[in-house]
């Protein structure tokens, strides 16, 4: 292993200082903090300072993120494809258990899906990569809707929900109620909503922020949904849905 340079782990130290401390540390924080020497520590300021990852407020004395952090992060952003991080994920799942998987992304109230990785026994299902499936009847969906700004969730209660089966949620509150478990557990759940004799279950995908952004499902048929119990069902796709989201800078 390479020898690490005690300037700059000191350097680090510091600025990762600043992911809980919004409101920004002076020098005297800083060193009680660290415990790196006072005159240590104004020479890393000074240079941190003079590279823009650092800002310096003279009003407060209070040291804040510079603008070069912003501009690494947005450059770290840019290298994040969705898409293929998905495609990603989502064959890596399926070639676990063998049965399809989905990822999708919400556009307004319509599921779009970025990927969809077969089983080797595939069953036909409405679902299909680039296709678009009403969101309040897929598990990916509603693991979208649990966590969805409230303009999308006024504008899911203004009009009739969709249906495509006859087991397909098309009562608001049954639906709410759908959604709240959805939030308590962590995973969504479905079984012959979207299509007959099939079973899914989905969990949601957060990117750095935290923010939802994608959902991932698995759909298995019902003739083989027993093989393994909800609750291992449920695990597998909260484990792989965690896994995208440390992908996309989740910690």
């Amino acid at each position: 292993m390479a020898r690490l340079t005690p300037a700059v782990l000191r350097s680090l130290d510091i600025l990762e200082l600043f992911l809980e401390r919004h409101e920004g540390m002076t020098k005297a924080e800083i060193v009680a903090v660290t415990g790196i020497p006072r005159s240590s520590v104004h020479e890393l300021l000074a240079t941190l300072v003079d590279r823009d990852y650092l800002r310096l407020d003279p009003a407060t004395g209070r040291y804040r993120l510079g603008v070069k952090v912003f501009r690494l992060g947005n450059s770290f952003g840019d290298q994040l494809d969705l898409r293929v991080i998905a495609d990603r994920a989502a064959r890596t799942l399926s070639s676990e258990i063998d049965e399809t998987v989905n990822v999708g992304v919400l556009d307004g109230l319509q599921v779009i899906y970025l990927s969809k990785v077969d089983s080797d026994r595939a069953v036909r299902l409405v679902s299909r990569m680039g296709g678009t499936l009403p969101a309040s009847c897929t598990a990916v969906g509603k693991a979208l809707l649990a966590y969805a700004s409230p303009s999308t969730i006024a504008a899911l209660r203004s009009g009739p929900l969709a249906r495509l089966t006859d087991r397909s949620i098309t009562d608001q509150t049954l639906l709410d109620e759908d959604l709240a478990r959805t939030r308590d557990r962590g995973t969504s759940y479905e079984s012959g909503e979207s299509t007959p004799d099939v079973t899914c279950v989905g969990a949601p995908v957060r990117d750095h922020t935290g923010a939802v952004v994608a959902s991932m499902s698995i759909s298995v048929p019902d003739l083989r949904w027993p093989h393994r119990s909800e609750g291992d069902w449920r695990r597998l796709i909260k484990d792989a849905a965690e896994a995208m989201s440390a992908e996309l800078g989740r910690s």
